[in-house]
């Protein structure tokens, strides 16, 4: 009878998850080593509105992952030669349903007192499977407060809590997290570069 309850709930929860994905905009990243999906959250919609621009407009086509930190992220969006970078920033949307795991779409910013995010660039989360214990302890520090859910998704995917509610997270990796992985793995110079640049595209879906 319990099984048959937990297999229940756990189609329910799958069916939605379904639902929320069919309701993103979705966005193809296409690199030199494969294609990303993304979804953008609804629920965010200063950064979605403001990436569905700038993807629309061309702005990120020709634009390299200049920062990549295996085990950590992946950092890219900076304007490509010859562009002027967007000069804007966009207000922080720092929501608690919303954490760094594997495959989260995060802004990068930087160290300004309101938290607003950059006017383009964007990092991808690579991250590694974090413990009950660790995530103790970033409960204890800080008003972070995971659910069961959210522990589930750290302990068994991964990603990096202690970035939470720190950066906008606005959307998620729907397909291609294996090539965020390829991305993580290339050879960098110092500064975290890759040797060779890997360029992107992005097309509104």
């Amino acid at each position: 009878m319990k099984r048959s309850i937990f297999l229940t709930f756990t189609l329910i929860f799958l069916f939605m998850m379904e639902i929320d994905a069919q309701k993103m905009t979705k966005v193809l990243i296409h690199t030199d080593l494969g294609d990303i999906k993304i979804g953008l959250y609804n629920d965010t919609p200063l950064h979605r509105d403001n990436f569905t621009k700038l993807a629309k407009e061309g702005f990120y086509d020709g634009s390299i992952f200049h920062r990549v930190i295996k085990g950590f992220m992946v950092q890219g969006g900076a304007a490509p030669a010859g562009k002027p970078e967007a000069a804007k920033l966009i207000p922080a949307e720092l929501l608690p349903n919303h954490i760094h795991k594997k495959g989260a779409l995060a802004a990068a910013r930087t160290n300004n007192p309101k938290k607003e995010s950059s006017g383009s660039q964007f990092y991808i989360v690579q991250g590694s499977k974090v413990s009950d214990q660790d995530l103790n302890q970033f409960d204890s520090k800080r008003t972070v407060k995971y659910t069961a859910e959210q522990r589930a998704t750290y302990t068994s995917l991964g990603g990096t809590p202690f970035l939470d509610m720190e950066y906008t997270v606005f959307g998620e990796v729907l397909e291609g997290l294996d090539v965020v992985d390829k991305i993580a793995a290339v050879q960098t110079a110092p500064g975290d570069k890759p040797v060779k640049d890997i360029k992107m595209t992005m097309k509104v879906l």
